[in-house]
Parts: C-alpha cells; sequence; structure tokens
C-alpha cells in the first residue's frame, strides 16, 4: 500500500489566502518528514475552496522543497488550460524531478473558469478527450500537430522530451479524475489509472475498478498492465485517540469550509447546481475513511483496499483547518497507522519534537475544479 497526503489549499473560514497556501507547503514538508509517499496537490480558480489556481506551479514548488516524496497533481483542469502547455510543463517536472511527478488531470466543472479562460462550454462538455489525446502525444511522441475541432497548429518538435531523462526512456505517468461510467470508460480506453473522490464508499470504487478493467481488456490492454494498473483512492484521514475526537475535530471545521467554499462556486451558463449539506457531508466522510485511533485508520485502509483493489491513497490531512494541528495529524498518519498497514515501513521518527509543537511550527465529472472532491 502506498499512503500519500491530498493538499486542496483549503481557506477556512477565518482564514488569510496565505495562511492556506502556507499549510499546503508545510504539510508537503511534514508528509516527506512522516515516510509517506506521495502528495496531491489540487487547482481552483476564484473560490476558497481551494486558493492554489495552478497545480503544477505549486506542484513544482514541492518537488524543489522534497527529495524523495512524490508530488501529483489531483488535478490539472485541462478545459482550463493549453494541453501543450501542460505537457511541456509535465515533461519539465519529470525530468529535473528523476521522475517524481505525476500528472492527474480532469474534467473539472461547468464553471465560471471555461468563460475567464475562454474555452466556454463545449470545453468541458466536449472537449475534454480531444484536450486528453492531444497532451498524450506530446508526452509521447517526438514532433506533434494538430487539426481537431479546437486545436490546429502544424507539426512542431516535442521540446523537452519527457523520454531522454538521465535515468532513461520512461514516460511521465499520467491518471484522470473519474466519476461517472463515462469518464471511466475514457481512462480505460487510453490505459490510464483512475482517481476516484473522496465522495465514493468501496463499493462504488469497487464497481468503477471492475468498470475499468473490463473497458481496458476489450480495448486490448495486457492483462497483466491492467492488474497493476496503479488507481488512487481519494479520502480523509483523521488520526486521534478515540473515534469521538477525531470525528468532533473534524465536525468541528470542516462544514464551515465546505460551506464558504462550494456556495462561492458559478456556473457558466446559469445552470442550477445542489449543493450537498456541509455537516452531513462531512459525517458521511467520517463514515467512509481512515478516520479514528490509528487501529481504526489501518482497518479502514486495509478493508478498502481489499474490497477494491486498490493500493494507493490520498487522504486530505488538513481537515481541522489548523496547522499545528495538520502537521500533527501527518506525522500520526505516519508514525502510527503506516507501520499497521500490510508491507509497511515505519515511519522515521521526529529529529526534536512532535510536529505541532515545535516552535513556528457530484452531478457526473461536476466537481469543484478537482473532479474528485465533493
Amino acid at each position: 500500500m502506498h499512503i500519500g497526503t491530498f493538499v486542496p489549499a483549503g481557506q477556512f473560514p477565518g482564514q488569510g489566502q496565505g495562511e492556506a497556501l502556507h499549510r499546503a507547503l508545510r504539510s508537503a514538508e511534514a508528509a516527506e518528514r512522516a515516510g509517506l509517499d506521495s502528495v496531491w496537490v489540487a487547482e481552483h480558480h476564484f473560490v476558497p475552496y481551494g486558493v492554489c489556481p495552478s497545480a503544477i506551479t505549486l506542484a513544482a514548488l514541492l518537488l524543489g522543497r522534497t527529495r524523495r516524496i512524490g508530488v501529483g497533481t489531483a488535478v490539472s483542469v485541462l478545459p482550463t488550460v493549453h494541453p501543450v502547455a501542460l505537457g511541456e510543463q509535465t515533461a519539465l517536472l519529470h525530468l529535473v524531478s528523476g521522475g517524481r511527478f505525476t500528472l492527474g488531470v480532469g474534467r473539472g466543472g461547468p464553471w465560471v473558469d471555461l468563460e475567464v479562460f475562454g474555452g466556454g462550454v463545449e470545453a468541458y462538455e466536449r472537449g475534454f478527450p480531444e484536450s486528453l489525446d492531444l497532451l498524450l502525444r506530446w508526452l509521447r511522441e517526438p514532433r506533434v500537430g494538430a487539426d481537431g475541432e479546437r486545436y490546429h497548429f502544424r507539426e512542431v518538435p516535442v521540446v523537452p522530451r519527457p523520454d531522454q531523462g538521465l535515468g532513461g526512456p520512461e514516460a511521465p505517468p499520467v491518471l484522470i479524475a473519474c466519476t461517472s461510467p463515462g469518464s471511466v470508460r475514457l481512462a480505460a480506453a487510453r490505459g490510464l489509472p483512475m482517481l476516484l473522490g473522496m465522495h465514493c464508499g468501496d463499493e462504488e470504487k469497487a464497481d468503477m475498478v471492475a468498470l475499468w478493467r473490463r473497458e481496458a481488456l476489450a480495448a486490448g490492454a495486457d492483462p497483466e498492465a491492467v492488474a497493476a494498473a496503479g488507481h488512487v483512492s481519494a479520502g480523509v484521514a483523521q488520526v486521534a485517540d478515540t473515534r469521538d475526537e477525531a470525528v468532533e475535530t473534524l465536525t468541528k471545521a470542516m462544514p464551515g469550509w465546505l460551506r464558504q467554499g462550494l456556495e462561492a462556486h458559478t456556473t457558466v451558463d446559469g445552470r442550477a447546481r445542489s449543493m450537498r449539506d456541509p455537516l452531513a457531508y462531512t459525517e458521511l466522510l467520517c463514515s467512509l475513511h481512515p478516520v479514528g485511533p490509528p487501529r481504526l485508520c489501518a482497518d479502514r485502509l486495509t478493508a478498502t483496499a481489499e474490497r477494491t483493489g486498490i493500493g494507493r491513497f490520498a487522504l486530505l490531512a488538513e481537515g481541522s483547518g489548523d496547522l499545528a494541528a495538520t502537521e500533527l495529524n501527518i506525522w500520526r498518519l505516519g508514525s502510527e497507522v503506516l507501520p499497521l498497514l500490510p508491507r509497511a515501513a515505519a515511519a522515521p521518527a521526529p529529529s526534536d519534537t512532535t510536529p505541532g509543537t515545535a516552535p513556528g511550527t457530484a452531478p457526473d465529472d461536476e466537481g469543484t475544479g478537482t473532479g474528485t472532491a465533493p
């Protein structure tokens, strides 16, 4: 099992945007110290749900601040960016990080972002496959041109080529945020692993994995590659001495963040939208994910892996909204939960003190920009 943390850089009520971004940076650094495998950064525009507008830019900073941990986007929203520009940035990070970068992409939602960045609702409703295929060609071919509905340009050389790293000709890994059968089929047809949202339970995720496997095999994928696909399950983690304590921490802080963040979304075309009840949604997340004492958290993760076949996790650890509490939560996840998981190595002990005490220390494919959020 591979355990990572999901970092949306949420702006909780009463906090400034710089505070949210500072917590995001510190969360990634804490995850590496705690022995976690990965950190996944989100992307949103014009809303306090997450104040990072460019997941790939933040990923670049985190790759520079860390040495071992993998860094991925969860996700970069394709309808609001040119796929060649994203492909160039992906190739660059792949090469300079020694292969530690993973690009996660998603369709996002029908938000006003589409108007601001010029893609329009068509980019959301119909344009995702074209953008995805152009991106994949850029990451796999030496020269690329385009003659599609949205993108038209002459053939140009790919520079830098992601398969010319010092460590060998390996392409950067790409995955797709999936929230509907249509997006699952799209991912399977291209042999790309899925990022499944934190709003889904084990049964729904198992069904999506089963559908992906059937579709991938029908498309001619190698059975061994299908069996080894590195799907990622997003979730929430809150480690405490008791289940009640962990739930209380999240139900005190997350509903205010969710309400403030989700209410700020504006649709591009005025279509009606519904919003989950923030408290009920927080309670649902607590029931689905590792929230409680270390043994409960480990058992919940193990059960999800066994039921779904997914062995990679991106767990939101900043649900308290507090920097010190987030660092402590990540440290406990690494030092107390990881050793209880199958084939997991214990996290390194803190060098000085426990983090938090040291000085200074949806409808189909409609998410909040990530494709995996509520």
